[in-house]
């Protein structure tokens, strides 16, 4: 964290005074926006929308994205309520990019851009930089894997009838001597061979209606999707999924896995009870990881793990903490598009903006 306890001492000592000598008396989200920016690299990721000296020049791509980083962490509900504070908050217009009210773009171009960064999946490329560069060199000890419900204001899509066999068998007992055809390998058995392109291309993302039992033992109901995280210690997420909220928690395991490989070293993954399948024990020793699940009950019957792996499952809270956290202060529950790349766009600004926050307050 060395480069990050620099980076942090440059703000303190040299970018803040120089920003409140110019721009007046900086508050602490201003100081936390500064920090995020500074660590994103948005210069070079937005490089691909500079204008290329065609018809008029466009508002520049990278003040759009600071101002959507900036939306999560100043907890703006809406765009409309982003561009309400750039006009009437000169210091945040300016730390965005903007020296004047009317050089702000109007609401239509902030959305045009959105739809953009969403097909590029721009907010995800920054989140993968400030996890390779600043996660990636150390050894992480815990991955906590867990999903969260992300309701929208959108009908869910129809569901999609499975392909009926061309020669369905008949029902009930092979009769003496009858010789059926296999059953279809399932998605966790199939999961394993493949690469994490095709295990992505292969989760459904269409919003669906989701149901999960709560801490209190009641059902609950949502309608849109499930972000699935991998959270390491210091409570940041270094990997993030999006699916159909009927999606169950299982089929992202491997998947969510392979990405979190991909990108740091760790050593135990942690995982509760939704995770308890042969397939996802066999593929984390793959890895070279130690998983550490809680047993599901079934039937009736429930192995309890052993103390030293209970005493180490007790990290996972720190998926349990993230979750609230995007939720309740980066956007979890403000989404207001619609269509899973957008809804993504949306959860991984503020997953940016959380991430960078966290390795600040992890630096030392």
């Amino acid at each position: 964290m060395a480069e990050l306890t620099a980076i942090f001492h440059h703000l303190q000592r040299h970018l803040f005074p120089e920003l409140e000598a110019e721009l007046g008396p900086l508050t602490a989200l201003d100081q936390q926006f500064c920090q995020v920016i500074s660590l994103t690299d948005l210069g070079r990721l937005t490089r691909r929308y500079e204008w290329c000296g065609n018809g008029a020049p466009p508002c520049p791509r990278t003040w759009l994205a600071q101002a959507f980083i900036a939306k999560h962490v100043y907890q703006f509900p809406t765009t409309g309520a982003l561009l309400d504070a750039l006009r009437s908050r000169p210091v945040l217009r300016r730390l965005c990019g903007w020296e004047s009210v009317g050089a702000i773009p109007s609401e239509p171009t902030f959305s045009r851009a959105f739809a953009a960064f969403a097909a590029d999946q721009l907010p995800q490329q920054i989140h993968e930089h400030l996890v390779r560069t600043h996660a990636g060199p150390k050894l992480v000890g815990h991955v906590s894997r867990d999903a969260t419900a992300i309701a929208v204001r959108e009908r869910p899509a129809p569901k999609v009838a499975p392909p009926t066999p061309a020669a369905p068998h008949p029902r009930g007992r092979p009769r003496r001597g009858e010789a059926r055809p296999p059953a279809p390998p399932r998605r966790l058995e199939l999961q394993p061979t493949r690469t994490l392109a095709e295990n992505l291309a292969d989760l459904p993302a269409r919003c669906a209606v989701g149901c999960k039992r709560n801490s209190k033992g009641h059902q609950e109901t949502w309608t849109g999707y499930k972000l699935h995280l991998d959270t390491v210690d210091g409570d940041f997420p270094v990997s993030a999924v999006l699916t159909g909220a009927s999606v169950h928690d299982s089929q992202v395991a491997i998947p969510l896995a392979q990405m979190t490989a991909q990108r740091v070293t760790s050593l135990y993954d942690l995982m509760d009870s939704a995770y308890d399948a042969p397939p996802i024990h066999a593929f984390s020793r793959q890895l070279g990881h130690v998983p550490i699940i809680d047993p599901n009950p079934r039937r009736g019957v429930k192995i309890p793990l052993a103390p030293a792996q209970a005493q180490r499952f007790r990290e996972r809270s720190a998926a349990e903490r993230v979750n609230s956290l995007l939720k309740e202060r980066y956007g979890g529950r403000w989404v207001r598009v619609r269509g899973a790349v957008k809804v993504m766009c949306h959860l991984m600004f503020g997953l940016v903006a959380l991430t960078a926050t966290a390795l600040f307050a992890r630096r030392c």
